[in-house]
């Protein structure tokens, strides 16, 4: 059919239009890198370095949002909606937040960050899983993946596309306050322990790129390797601090599981506030932008830890705007404010606008944190439902993370002696048996750091099994158990105990605060033990972020079970002490006899423990 020529200039127009309209970084057929690209085309500098602000719930209106066109927000430790906090509550926010990202010019979705670093950790009710440190213990990389599903799942179910895990430092000296949340001082259970990461994110399709990020869909989460690179070895254990190592140290004890992430795709990496050989990581650009980025080719974006940048200056944040400079320049995309965003952004702003940071490092940052967004769908699906509610704390997880507890536990000592009949399995009927210690009846001691609060809290501050209610639903009816917390010699002796189970340890700490020159257990736990060690026949339970100062109560122990920070499911604990399952798990770290010999790592000269790295006695089920 002819087309008049009249009405070829009003087609013609109406075809322009229609392109002009077009947008193809909304068009979910198009490749990643085409949407990435079209869409940073059209941003202004005001958008982009909005992408690149994270900025914390508390300080997060619709206006905020909007006006400065926010790119990710988070919550810190224990940031909650409100006070026992249901997914219902949690999904409303995250979905009040999104809506008012999704309403300015350009319409790009906030991603929502969260520590979810044992279980999904701040919200009542979740499955609280075994800290790192006992994972690692259980030289189970299937076991980790799993629990990297359950977790993605429970994240999820509040909305939250995104978990600050896993930590894959190498802790090579217990002192460290973070050392719970390392695998192991060796850094290969730490490269088998990276399965986590498909767990979270999904399994990574055969021939995909490596380093490119991925997630597999809407039941998964993005991953964060952290923190990078070196906050395991800093000097004496201490926190935030220097990391003394030559490079080829450095590449071979605290890197090697970075590569193990980045071929399994992980998504984002954040920053270590540690320094290395002087140099603050958050400023490293050597590391940041010429390893990380250029040499082994990570096209997901990195972010700084909370207030990170404002720690390369001492003190902190006195000298700002040097810190954005350094920060951005060395290769930071995202940074976790949390509170000054708009000093921040004024800094970033004017810093571009004077040519000190150029605008193809905003790019770079703006990129990739656009690549993260599109590969995760968050642009086809920018708002959450209640449709995962059903998975925090379900059965099967909690489960999952009892088979964890019992895969973790470590038995030191089984009999006074080598000679001796060993004490465990313990018979589940007994005339009458003694439970002891601060640990045995506190849901939150046994959780650790990490748990509601960002440092943990005593008591039942969520839903879980204490050891003592484990022992309670184990033992026959007919046994007679007694609880003293701190019960007296004479109490001991007089109370005609088949046997006695003492449980002490740590209390919940989180980084700086957890740091321990002398890693002695808190009161009243030594004496404790030796009160009702010295009395009767007794097992003794050690929840802990570490090794601990134990030797001098050693001769006194009859059995000596090493349980970590095992989470909420405390029949984990029974499972095994009762023999319903036998004792597997193996040291992931070095004990030590004293404090005086750290540093000591597997491998070291002088090498001279009180149990070795690998150490694990083994019993056998009782029905086998």
């Amino acid at each position: 059919m002819m087309v008049p020529l009249l009405l070829i200039p009003f087609i013609l127009l109406f075809a322009s239009i229609g392109e002009a309209d077009y947008m193809a970084y909304k068009d979910a057929t198009k490749p990643v890198e085409v949407r990435v690209k079209d869409l940073l085309g059209r941003m202004t500098l005001a958008e982009k370095i909005g992408q690149m602000t994270q900025i914390e719930r508390l300080v997060a209106t619709p206006d905020v949002l909007k006006n400065y066109y926010i790119g990710s927000i988070l919550s810190g430790g224990g940031s909650v909606p409100k006070e026992q906090a249901t997914a219902a509550d949690w999904v409303n926010m995250v979905n009040e937040f999104q809506k008012a990202c999704l309403s300015t010019r350009l319409g790009i979705p906030m991603i929502y960050g969260i520590d979810a670093v044992h279980g999904h950790n701040n919200v009542y009710n979740a499955t609280i899983f075994p800290h790192n440190v006992g994972l690692g213990a259980t030289r189970d990389p299937d076991l980790v993946k799993r629990i990297g599903a359950a977790t993605a799942l429970e994240v999820r179910a509040t909305g939250i596309p995104y978990a600050f895990a896993p930590c894959i430092a190498v802790c090579r000296d217990a002192r460290w306050g973070r050392c719970y949340e390392s695998y192991s001082e060796d850094h290969k259970v730490v490269q088998a322990m990276t399965e986590i990461i498909p767990g979270l994110q999904g399994d990574v399709p055969a021939n995909y790129t490596v380093g490119y990020p991925y997630v597999a869909g809407k039941n998964n989460v993005a991953a964060c390797a952290k923190h990078f690179v070196g906050d395991g070895g800093t000097q004496n254990g201490i926190n935030e601090n220097n990391t003394i190592i030559d490079r080829q140290g450095l590449l071979g004890i605290h890197m090697p599981a970075y590569l193990n992430s980045l071929a399994k795709s992980v998504s984002t990496v954040m920053i270590s506030y540690s320094s290395w050989n002087g140099v603050k990581m958050h400023a490293n650009g050597d590391l940041i932008t010429g390893y990380l980025k250029k040499q082994l080719r990570f096209k997901g974006f990195t972010i700084s830890d909370w207030e990170g940048i404002d720690r390369i200056t001492s003190p902190p944040g006195s000298n700002y705007t040097y810190s954005v400079e350094a920060s951005i320049r060395a290769g930071i995309d995202m940074v976790m404010v949390p509170n000054n965003y708009d000093m921040f952004i004024n800094n970033l702003t004017n810093l571009v606008n004077l040519n000190v940071i150029p605008m193809s490092r905003i790019n770079d940052a703006v990129r990739r944190i656009l690549r993260v967004k599109f590969v995760m769908g968050l642009f086809e699906n920018p708002l959450t439902d209640l449709s995962l509610a059903d998975q925090i704390g379900k059965k099967e997880h909690r489960d999952l993370a009892r088979e964890a507890v019992r895969k973790s536990l470590v038995l030191l000592k089984n009999g006074k002696s080598s000679y001796d009949k060993p004490v465990l399995p313990l018979p589940k009927k007994a005339s009458k048996i003694l439970v002891a210690g601060t640990h045995a009846d506190n849901l939150g001691y046994q959780c650790g750091g990490w748990t509601i609060e960002w440092q943990g809290k005593s008591g039942r501050i969520t839903s879980g099994t204490t050891i003592l209610d484990a022992i309670r639903a184990t033992v026959d009816p007919s046994t007679d158990i007694v609880f003293a917390e701190d019960p007296d010699a004479d109490f001991v002796k007089n109370g005609n105990f088949s046997y006695a189970i003492v449980v002490v340890g740590e209390h919940p700490y989180v980084e700086t605060s957890g740091d321990s020159q002398n890693l002695t257990l808190p009161d009243p736990g030594p004496s404790t033990i030796q009160t009702v060690c010295g009395a009767a026949k007794c097992v003794v339970v050690l929840i802990t972020g570490r090794p601990v100062v134990i030797e001098p109560y050693v001769s006194t122990i009859d059995a000596l079970v090493a349980a970590w920070l095992p989470g909420s499911e405390g029949q984990g604990v029974t499972d095994v002490l009762f023999g319903d399952y036998g004792f597997t798990g193996k040291l992931s770290r070095t004990w030590f006899k004293s404090v005086n010999q750290l540093p000591m790592n597997v491998g070291d000269p002088n090498y001279d423990p009180l149990y070795p790295f690998g150490f694990g006695l083994t019993t056998k089920p009782r029905n086998s």
